[in-house]
């Protein structure tokens, strides 16, 4: 999300992050008021309204006409629906997140840190989810395409834990590792 969008969402949010003028949304989203009748409605001071309506109309969400002394205030609902379209759509909201955190990488990044001390797997994770990210990190040890016999694919996996057989196998469940006639290797 460019810089400018970003600001302007933040803005948004800050003018809406008030109880009193949410409810003043609401109740100009009914029709049009003036300072005083919202200061009766809402057992609220004039200049307090004022404040709040002032804020209300530089974002936009607010419009106001004139009749003689007296300022009527409405909902600006054009305002507030391109303001959904546009800063509050989905992939506008996806946007705020930095794409490696969707992808899970901070996540898998934590897993690893939970597991592993230094280079050696403490333990084999019991959770499925966070097994297949240690199984994962552990085939990434392995070359694409080179072909290693068993005691060699023993040998690697040992450095980091000394249950071998069981990671070696488990890689291949989850089609990280491929085996034939005592050879492994890890896909292209």
């Amino acid at each position: 999300m460019p810089p400018e969008e970003f600001e302007a969402l933040l803005q948004f949010f800050k003018v809406l992050a008030d109880e009193n003028r949410l409810k003043l949304l609401g109740i100009l989203a009914t029709r049009e008021y003036s300072v005083e009748e919202l200061a009766a409605l809402l057992q609220l001071k004039a200049p307090t309204i004022s404040h709040h309506l002032a804020r209300l109309k530089e974002s936009g969400l607010v419009k106001m006409r004139t009749e003689g002394n007296t300022h009527y205030y409405s909902l600006d609902a054009e305002t507030l629906r391109a303001t959904s379209k546009g800063l509050l759509s989905s992939e506008k909201m996806a946007e705020l997140v930095p794409m490696q955190v969707m992808e899970g990488d901070a996540w898998e990044r934590k897993v690893l840190r939970d597991f592993f001390e230094g280079p050696v797997l403490k333990e084999i994770p019991a959770n499925r989810k966070k097994r297949s990210v240690v199984l994962r990190w552990l085939a990434t040890l392995f070359e694409p395409g080179t072909r290693y016999p068993e005691a060699q694919v023993n040998e690697i996996i040992k450095r980091h834990h000394p249950d071998a057989s069981t990671l070696r196998r488990e890689m291949i469940g989850e089609h990280l590792l491929q085996r034939e006639q005592g050879m492994y290797w890890r896909e292209l």
